[in-house]
């Protein structure tokens, strides 16, 4: 629950006031032994859970961080996942749902309380399929319901027409598009639909600007209105930002 839910439910009696106390009180910081600082309040306070970026952070470490999150009921993602970061984290948690999705892990038992809020993410081929699921995987933690196609890009665009009627069909509140070489499905389906896209540039290409640097170029020159795009790779942002937009929007329906 966010803050103003909790404070809602408290004055309109269907929350307890110690409850709602507790709640509050999971807002405060961790110390863990000089090693980080979580924010273990963020769910509450911007509606965006805590991610553990794997990246620069050893197996071990990325482990002991998690530990210190996971609790009955309370999952942790972490972003930028490799096999070694995945093995610590099964060693150092038996027991522990451990599961994939694309460059995240999400470490932890239970399921987040549905919001209402759909997303539909599109990749352009299957080498974006490790951002995108990253995506997928924070954009369902905070409670949106997803629906996923792959491999759809600008080389074959006659694969996007069924894709696009099921989007329709299923209506979402916002989308994800995740391409790398030239960057240009985004654009293409941003000016076909009437809601936000957001655009996931990925690190996949040839020689020059194959790291990204296209794509995500390619999508910030857009003509097409309605496409808002975040850095190279960037799963987490991407997914964080998308159920932001669907959330707000299912509470408004």
């Amino acid at each position: 629950m966010r803050l103003k839910e909790i404070l809602d439910a408290v004055a309109g009696g269907s929350l307890p006031p110690e409850e709602a106390e507790a709640l509050l009180q999971s807002g405060e910081v961790r110390y863990l032994d000089g090693l980080a600082v979580l924010d273990a309040g963020r769910a509450v306070r911007k509606g965006v859970p805590e991610v553990v970026y794997a990246g620069a952070k050893s197996p071990e470490q990325v482990a002991k961080i998690c530990a210190a999150l996971v609790e009955p009921g309370r999952r942790a993602i972490v972003s930028a996942a490799s096999e070694e970061h995945e093995a610590a984290l099964r060693s150092a948690l038996p027991g522990v749902p451990v599961r994939r999705s694309g460059r995240a892990l999400v470490v932890g038992s239970g399921e987040p309380q549905p919001t209402g809020g759909r997303i539909g993410a599109v990749c352009a081929g299957t080498s974006d399929i490790p951002a995108l699921e990253e995506a997928v995987a924070v954009a369902r933690e905070m409670g949106a319901e997803t629906r996923s196609f792959y491999d759809v890009g600008v080389a074959g665009l006659h694969r996007l027409e069924q894709p696009l009627r099921e989007l329709r069909a299923f209506d979402p509140d916002c989308l994800i598009v995740a391409a790398g070489m030239e960057g240009a499905l985004p654009t293409v389906i941003s000016a076909l639909v009437d809601v936000p896209v957001i655009g996931l540039p990925t690190s996949a290409g040839y020689g020059l600007g194959g790291d990204g640097t296209a794509a995500i170029l390619g999508m910030l020159q857009t003509c097409s209105p309605g496409l808002a795009v975040v850095n190279v790779d960037n799963g987490v942002g991407a997914g964080a930002t998308a159920a932001l937009i669907a959330n707000r929007a299912a509470r408004r329906e």
